[in-house]
């Protein structure tokens, strides 16, 4: 007898998501090799398999494909998927696809720009904020082909979110909107933390307790997880404890040459090591200190480092500590040494963003740089540029429906993570070199479908509930079981609904004590004065005013005497 086959899934579920090679212009460098069109790897032999037709939506309803061939010796028994081994691509390069770009799906649940991005440490979790107010937390083990996010929640009203970043290891995640106080989430997006805001009419900006202006982006430290820094328009950097959210550790004044000595921070960073902490400004500058120093002022300086006035969306470090990437809002990439800090490596100019959130990353591997930039007049979709690290030339240009404004590449699962102007988030993959994080979706397979048996189960055994069955019409009964509740409930003063009791001394919380009131009731019962004729309390001291008066003392003497007519009775008794 045949052993029972097990479910398997489609070989070809991947071709489901495959990206149109038509979009997508590449741009391949001298002494290059140009990478091949991606063939999955449990695909290759299944040449008499059928593949999937069908969008991802249609997939839900779809049976599962034909089983592929058996191996000899094991009747019944299908090959499971072989799992990702880096050291095979190591011998056959070329066969591997250089960029994981060859597959994407599309996370669509915001309504506007997507305005920050991140990844948790493990690839497991993808947090967006945008301008719609929102942030929401995606989750690739959780998420069906519906690709809908598991939490969405308004951290700071109707204020933009500007950053968002998780933890180092990936329970905390700090949110920046446009507000003046950081915000500390965990990995569900409870709220745990609120950090105070300074006090705006203070001009020393290193005796305020907190920022004063609208916050714009945050980083944290790479070695000690409790640890993070903000940047501000209020012209500063606030380095944070994560358990104290009543006042910063140390505050960086940036000093600007502009009038008022002022400039807005709009991005900031930590070196890998922890050892620099790196600020671009409003005014053009781009500023290095070193975090074991007093921070009077910064050990390294470039004035007109992007274009004055304009807004640079980000500055990130290579993971050798010493070149820096800034993407500004001059439609420029460029690449600082810290070694020789006076002028860039290399530039890229011609890189149009109509968003002030547009960043710029490294590869994992450290030898390309990826960042967004806008269609032009005559193509509205926007575009992913690959670019080499050394010069900043364009390798691959990647096309896509929008604008990218956030680009996040994560080295553990080799996927590229991107939010688009119009609020869509695509997840871009290789099958063969990607681990997890989107592969998952389609590792489930289709849903199963409801057959006429479940149908019938659930009509032939309904439930059955009488109404006083339920808990809101059951009768408390002091019967079996009740003894200890009705002793605990004798304890709550609510519940049992217990007077207060008198308060004994001179009072607390709000009342007024036992002896104080004594006091005043007695003086209340002993005043009678409201029971007496005033016209009679006035003459009992008449006779005393006469003999001895105190404000008429000094006309005594040369005061007229008074002479009142008297009554004439006679009258009276006549007409009587």
């Amino acid at each position: 007898m045949d052993a029972p086959k097990k479910r398997q899934l489609d070989p070809h579920r991947f071709d489901k998501n495959k990206r149109d090679e038509n979009k997508t212009n590449e741009v391949k460098m001298e002494g290059s090799p140009a990478p091949k069109p991606p063939v999955a790897g449990p695909s290759r032999a299944q040449d008499t398999a059928k593949p999937s037709t069908g969008s991802a939506s249609d997939s839900e309803g779809d049976d599962v494909g034909p089983l592929p061939p058996q191996p000899e010796g094991e009747p019944g028994a299908a090959p499971e998927e072989p799992e990702y081994d880096p050291s095979e691509f190591e011998e056959d390069e070329e066969e591997a696809p250089q960029f994981p770009t060859t597959h994407e799906i599309v996370l669509k649940d915001h309504t506007k720009v997507v305005s920050a991005l991140a990844l948790d440490p493990s690839g497991a979790r993808i947090v967006s904020g945008s301008h719609d107010y929102d942030c929401k937390l995606w989750d690739f083990g959780g998420m069906d082909m519906r690709c809908k996010p598991f939490k969405s929640w308004e951290p700071a009203g109707s204020y933009h979110i500007h950053d968002l970043k998780f933890s180092n290891d990936g329970q905390r995640i700090l949110c920046i909107s446009g507000t003046t106080q950081a915000k500390l989430f965990d990995r569900d997006g409870e709220e745990r933390a609120t950090y105070i805001k300074g006090d705006p009419y203070i001009r020393d900006m290193k005796n305020t307790s907190g920022h004063v202006s609208e916050l714009t982006t945050c980083a944290w430290h790479p070695k000690d997880s409790q640890t993070f820094i903000t940047s501000s328009a209020d012209s500063t950097i606030r380095i944070w404890d994560v358990e104290d959210r009543r006042k910063q550790k140390t505050v960086i004044v940036v000093k600007s040459k502009e009038r008022g000595a002022r400039t807005k921070v709009l991005a900031c960073g930590y070196s890998p090591d922890g050892g620099i902490i790196g600020g671009a400004c409003f005014d053009g500058a781009l500023h290095m200190w070193q975090s074991n120093s007093n921070f009077a002022r910064p050990s390294m300086t470039i004035e007109g480092a992007h274009t004055k006035s304009s807004e640079t969306g980000s500055l990130v470090f290579s993971v050798d500590g010493r070149t820096v990437l800034t993407r500004g809002g001059d439609d420029t990439v460029k690449i600082w040494d810290l070694r020789a800090f006076k002028k860039p490596l290399a530039v890229r100019k011609d890189t149009p963003t109509l968003y002030p959130n547009t960043n710029a990353v490294f590869s994992p591997d450290d030898k390309y740089v990826i960042t967004g930039a806008g269609g032009s007049a005559s193509s509205k979709n926007g575009k992913l540029l690959f670019l080499q690290k050394d010069n900043l030339e364009v390798v691959k240009t990647l096309e896509v429906g929008a604008t990218p404004v956030r680009v996040f590449w994560h080295s553990k699962i080799n996927q590229i993570v991107t939010g688009l102007s119009n609020g869509e988030i695509y997840v871009l993959y290789s099958p063969e070199t990607s681990l997890n994080g989107a592969k998952l979706l389609l590792n489930k397979g289709p849903p199963r479908k409801v057959t006429v048996e479940d149908m019938s189960e659930a009509v032939t055994a309904p439930q059955i509930i009488t109404p006083h069955a339920l808990p809101m019409f059951r009768d408390i009964d002091p019967g079996r079981g009740t003894k200890r509740k009705r002793e605990k409930d004798r304890m709550d003063p609510r519940k049992s609904r217990r007077p207060e009791l008198p308060v004994t001394g001179p009072g607390k919380g709000g009342r007024v004590g036992a002896s104080a009131t004594q006091h005043i009731v007695q003086n209340l019962v002993r005043d009678t004065m409201r029971d007496e004729d005033p016209r009679e309390a006035l003459l009992r001291f008449a006779e005393k005013a006469d003999q001895d008066p105190q404000w008429t003392k000094a006309w005594k003497t040369n005061q007229p005497k008074p002479v009142f007519t008297e009554e004439d009775t006679k009258d009276e008794k006549e007409d009587e």
